[in-house]
C-alpha cells in the first residue's frame, strides 16, 4: 500500500494541489475535484444557492440532456456526482480503470457545458422543495436548523444550507449560472485522486479537467464565532416527544496545537457512545433518553460544541436541567484516570478502521492539507493521545469553561 502524499498539478501557469495515492489492487480509480469556498457559506443572500447549483451540475450537460447524461455514464457503470457542502462544492467521479479516459471526457463535458436549462431548473426546484416540505416533520431536522440559527445569528451559517421553499422557488438561471463562473475557478481548485493508475495519469486528468476553467480568485474563507448569548427557542408542533439540541461557543480553530486533546475530552464527554459522561447520566442513571450525545465541530470557517437528546414531552425540564448538569461538572472537576485510559484504549485501537479504505486514506490527507495540519497530522495526533496525562487533560477541560454557555433549541408539544 502506497503512501498519499500531494502532488502540484501546473495548470496555465498555475500551481493546483493534488492529494494522489497509487493502489493497485483494485481496477478502480476514484477522483474528486474539490472546489474551495464554494459552498453554502458562499450562499450570501440567496440560501440555498449552493446546494440547488450541485443539483443543477447533476441534471447532464447541454448536449445530452439529463436522461442523455445519464444513460452515457451508466453503460460504462461510470459513477459521477456533484455535493456543496457548507465550505467546499465537490465534483466526485468513480470508475473500472478501463473507463476512467472515458470518465474524465464525460466529467469535462459536464464542467464545460452544465445543462443549465429552464426545464433542468424547474425540476430541481420541485424536488428540492418536496423534501423541505418533508423536512418541516422531521423535528430533529428542525430543532437543529433553529440552533444554527441562534448560535450563528447574522452570519450565512444562521440560513439553512438546503435554503427554504420561499428561497428556492426565487432561484433563477441567472443567479445559479452567475455561481457556477464565480466559483468553478482554477484559484478555487484542488485535486483527491487514487487507485490503479500512475500519477502521470492522475495529473493528466487534472488537467484535462482544469485547463478550460477560468482562473478567478480565491480570497480569505471569513471566520464566524459562535454566540455566547445562551438562549432557547422553543418550537411547538404535534408531537409525543421534545427534541432537545443545544450547543455553545467553542474557541479553537482547525490548527490549534491542543486539538488532540479535544478529541480525548470530547470522546469521555460526550461522543463515546455508552461510555460516555452525558450517556451514562441522562439514560443509564436516570433513564431520560435512549440516546445522548455531543461534540465539537472545528471547521476553517467556524466553530462551536453542540449535543442532542430525544426525551418524553414530561421529561423535558428535567433533560435540560441534566445536560447543564453535566457539562457544568465536567468543566469543574475533569475527567478521571479510568476515562482517560478507556479514551485512549479506543482512539488509538480503532486507527485501522479509519484508514483501511482508499477513499478513506485519499479523505484523511485531503482534509490534513485543507485544515493547514501538515501531512500525517492524525498519526502524530494518535501518539500525542498515547502520551497525554490526566492533568494536561483536564486543565484544558478547565480552560474551555466556553461550553457551559448553552443555547437550545427545542421541538415539543403544542
Amino acid at each position: 500500500m502506497a503512501e498519499t502524499t500531494v502532488e502540484q498539478v501546473e495548470v496555465n501557469g498555475e500551481s493546483i494541489p493534488m492529494i494522489f495515492e497509487r493502489d493497485a489492487r483494485l481496477p478502480i480509480v476514484s477522483m474528486q475535484l474539490v472546489f474551495q469556498q464554494s459552498g453554502s457559506i458562499e450562499d450570501g443572500n440567496n440560501s440555498g444557492l449552493a446546494k440547488v447549483t450541485a443539483s443543477m451540475l447533476n441534471e447532464g450537460t447541454k448536449k445530452r440532456g439529463a436522461v442523455g447524461f445519464a444513460e452515457a455514464l451508466d453503460a460504462r457503470a461510470i459513477q459521477l456526482s456533484v455535493h456543496a457542502g457548507t465550505e467546499t462544492m465537490v465534483f466526485e467521479v468513480g470508475a473500472l480503470k478501463e473507463e476512467f479516459d472515458e470518465a474524465v471526457v464525460l466529467l469535462d463535458e459536464l464542467i464545460t457545458s452544465p445543462n443549465l436549462s429552464a426545464e433542468a431548473l424547474a425540476k430541481v426546484k420541485t424536488t428540492t422543495i418536496g423534501a423541505l416540505s418533508r423536512k418541516e416533520s422531521d423535528f430533529d431536522y428542525v430543532a437543529n436548523r433553529e440552533l444554527k440559527a441562534l448560535l450563528f445569528e447574522g452570519t450565512p451559517l444562521a440560513h439553512p444550507s438546503s435554503g427554504t421553499i420561499d428561497s428556492v422557488e426565487a432561484m433563477t438561471l441567472e443567479k445559479v449560472a452567475a455561481f457556477v463562473q464565480s466559483h468553478l475557478q482554477t484559484s478555487r481548485a484542488m485535486v483527491v485522486i487514487g487507485g490503479d493508475l500512475s500519477l502521470e495519469q492522475a495529473k493528466k486528468a487534472a488537467v484535462t479537467l482544469l485547463n478550460s476553467l477560468p482562473k478567478g480568485t480565491l480570497g480569505t474563507l471569513p471566520y464566524y464565532a459562535a454566540s455566547d448569548k445562551q438562549k432557547t427557542e422553543v418550537l411547538k408542533r404535534k408531537t409525543e416527544q421534545a427534541y432537545v439540541y443545544f450547543g455553545a461557543p467553542y474557541d479553537m480553530e482547525v490548527d490549534d496545537p491542543e486539538h488532540y486533546i479535544n478529541r480525548v475530552a470530547m470522546f469521555i464527554l460526550g461522543s463515546g457512545g455508552f461510555g460516555s459522561r452525558m450517556m451514562e447520566e441522562i439514560r443509564v442513571k436516570r433513564g431520560l433518553a435512549y440516546s445522548a450525545y455531543c461534540r465539537t465541530n472545528i471547521s476553517r470557517s467556524h466553530s462551536n460544541f453542540f449535543g442532542y437528546l430525544q426525551t418524553k414531552i414530561e421529561s423535558q425540564k428535567e433533560a435540560v436541567a441534566t445536560v447543564k448538569e453535566v457539562i457544568d461538572a465536567f468543566v469543574k472537576n475533569g475527567a478521571t484516570q479510568a476515562e482517560l485510559d478507556q479514551a485512549k484504549r479506543f482512539l488509538t485501537g480503532s486507527e485501522p478502521l479509519r484508514v483501511e479504505t482508499l477513499s478513506q486514506r485519499l479523505s484523511r490527507t485531503f482534509m490534513e492539507y485543507y485544515k493547514g495540519e501538515g501531512i500525517g497530522a492524525s498519526k502524530r495526533e494518535l501518539e500525542q493521545i498515547e502520551k497525554l496525562d490526566l492533568k494536561t487533560l483536564n486543565a484544558f477541560i478547565k480552560k474551555h469553561a466556553e461550553i457551559e454557555k448553552l443555547s437550545f433549541s427545542i421541538v415539543t408539544e403544542e
